[in-house]
């Protein structure tokens, strides 16, 4: 597969550094909301001073790093420096639990970590690993007393004394070298680490060019982990290929930090998952729509709809700073009501697909042109996408997926590699189809399907999305019991207080309103549904439920 790029020796990450660093030197690369961004230069200055750190304290090609942190510029530093000299990298998303980085530092045998502050501690708690350096991220310099006293040799002169070590890794490096290991927490239990080479993730960043033209005038703003691959590529790797700033937010994405930032970056490119532009949706859009008797008649009007949406858009585009021209969707399926009115406020939003073990883009739809409603696109270049053991009436089967970005397999277990693989294809394990004109559409994951008592097959996410709809549910998950489907529902309980009067009326009161509720909706979805998807009972859900880093419910916590 040829790509449309120049001056590029190979697909490895150190050739692509050294390419945009010789196009964009003074361009500014990475930077925190509200300060100045470092130049390509400079961060190629950093990652060159790492480079030589990490190979004189006896890190070799082939060793693995954990990267353990929060987003911040120093991240991609470390991400690039390991990589360059064809050492692996292990990026840790931090909400992993600690007990979860213990095991992927002693199961990926790591020799060093770079850590924010924050998480230093919890490498010092880890045991029985094979850590000899620990690099804090926020000033790339030693941490003395968490690193093995045999290799404090090398750190003698601080970084930015360093003289350069001279040698073009890009040559050095291989293609189908081990770049690096994400371990995945998945929804179906265990992580796996997922091991990716360096072409298969040049050649994912480089496949975005037939859906997408970027610039060194674009400015990413970065909210998801940089530790998630959708994040790591499209939002590090991609901006570097073409010579844009990424710029981080150094505090919790809280609505009102959002605002601040959006205010501050005026960002022109988001990559978001579907949680954030759906709580959006309920939370600043939809109350405004539901705000009267009037409105809530007029909004079902299908043209005044439309109508009111695209002013909406309008306002909405104005609260991402004016200039936003790409909202990327990815990470797990779109609402099909918040889609709608995407679509209807002419918002510039993409939607994306792939996995982990796919680096991570495997379809998505094009800027500048109306997605197609529930769709996840076309297939990027160099991607190929077939259905396997499609039905024969609904055209449904299996996803599989064969492109230079399919990984390597997954670290220290070829018995889980060989079940996802089959004659260079791999097994997505999501079910979906392509119309004529080859875009594709995703059903839900196989493991989720549920068999009717007709031999019916049952998309549990389907369902999910037409109760998310109601402005008064967060988060629902449908599952079978005794042969039967019931929905957990998480409601949202500021609105509900407003609404059934908590602070008059006593909490058996209220209780008794709420159940009342989700009865109501339990019979307005079933009105909805085919007979044999239709739900006996809608169970209250007190507690959050547990996710994962992008945002999809860990269903096998919930199932029997």
């Amino acid at each position: 597969m040829k790509y449309p790029y120049e001056n590029l020796e190979n697909f490895t990450l150190p050739s692509l550094l050294n390419r945009s660093v010789k196009l964009y030197a003074q361009e500014p690369y990475l930077g925190r909301v509200g300060e100045e961004a470092i130049s390509y230069a400079l961060f190629n200055d950093k990652v060159q001073s790492m480079v030589k750190l990490l190979e004189e304290n006896g890190i070799s090609k082939g060793d693995k790093v954990v990267l353990l942190s929060e987003n911040m510029p120093h991240w991609g530093v470390a991400y690039f420096s390991v990589t360059y000299f064809g050492a692996v990298i292990v990026p840790i998303l931090p909400d992993f639990h600690p007990s979860d980085v213990h095991h992927i530092l002693r199961h990926s045998e790591a020799k060093a970590v770079f850590a924010s502050e924050k998480y230093l501690s919890t490498i010092e708690e880890s045991k029985d690993t094979k850590i000899k350096l620990v690099i804090k991220l926020e000033d790339l310099e030693l941490a003395p007393e968490l690193s093995s006293k045999d290799y404090l040799a090398g750190f003698k002169q601080k970084t930015k004394e360093m003289t350069q070590k001279i040698i073009n890794y890009s040559k050095e490096v291989g293609e189908d070298d081990l770049a690096a290991i994400i371990y995945t927490s998945g929804t179906t239990g265990h992580s796996k680490g997922v091991m990716l080479s360096h072409k298969n993730l040049v050649t994912n960043a480089l496949s975005v060019h037939n859906k997408i033209t970027i610039t060194k005038e674009d400015v990413f703003l970065s909210i998801l982990p940089l530790a998630h691959t959708f994040e790591c590529t499209v939002g590090l790797i991609v901006p570097l290929l073409h010579g844009s700033s990424v710029a981080y937010i150094d505090k919790a994405p809280t609505p009102s930090v959002l605002l601040k930032a959006f205010e501050i970056v005026k960002p022109t490119m988001i990559l978001s998952v579907p949680l954030i532009i759906e709580k959006i949706y309920k939370n600043k859009v939809l109350p405004k729509f539901n705000s009267s008797v009037l409105m809530r008649f007029l909004y079902k009007i299908p043209f005044i709809r439309k109508f009111l949406n695209k002013i909406a858009g309008k306002k909405l585009l104005e609260t991402f700073g004016g200039r936003l021209r790409f909202f990327g969707i990815g990470g797990a399926g779109l609402s099909p009501f918040v889609e709608e009115f995407l679509i209807e406020a002419e918002f510039p939003y993409v939607i994306g697909y792939g996995l982990t073990e796919t680096s991570p883009l495997i379809a998505g739809s094009k800027i500048g042109e109306t997605p197609r409603f529930k769709s996840t696109g076309t297939a990027f270049s160099g991607v190929e996408i077939q259905i396997k053991d499609k039905d024969p009436l609904t055209g449904k089967g299996e996803i599989i997926v064969k492109s230079p970005s399919v990984m390597l397999g997954y670290y220290k277990d070829k018995e889980k590699t060989d079940s996802v693989m089959e004659n260079g294809w791999f097994l997505t394990g999501d079910l979906g189809y392509m119309d004529e004109d080859g875009f594709l559409y995703i059903s839900g994951r196989s493991k989720n399907v549920i068999i009717g008592s007709g031999g019916e097959n049952i998309f549990p996410e389907q369902i999910e999305a037409l109760i998310n709809q109601n402005e008064a549910v967060l988060d629902s998950l449908v599952l079978e019991q005794d042969e039967k489907l019931i929905a957990r529902i998480h409601l949202d309980y500021e609105l509900l207080d407003k609404r059934f009067k908590a602070n008059k009326n006593s909490d058996a009161e209220v209780k008794e309103s709420i159940d009342t509720f989700l009865e109501e909706m339990r019979q307005e979805v079933n009105a909805q549904l085919a007979s044999y998807s239709r739900i006996i009972k809608f169970i209250e859900q007190i507690e959050p439920f547990v996710k994962t880093p992008t945002k999809k419910i860990k269903r096998y916590l919930y199932t029997n």
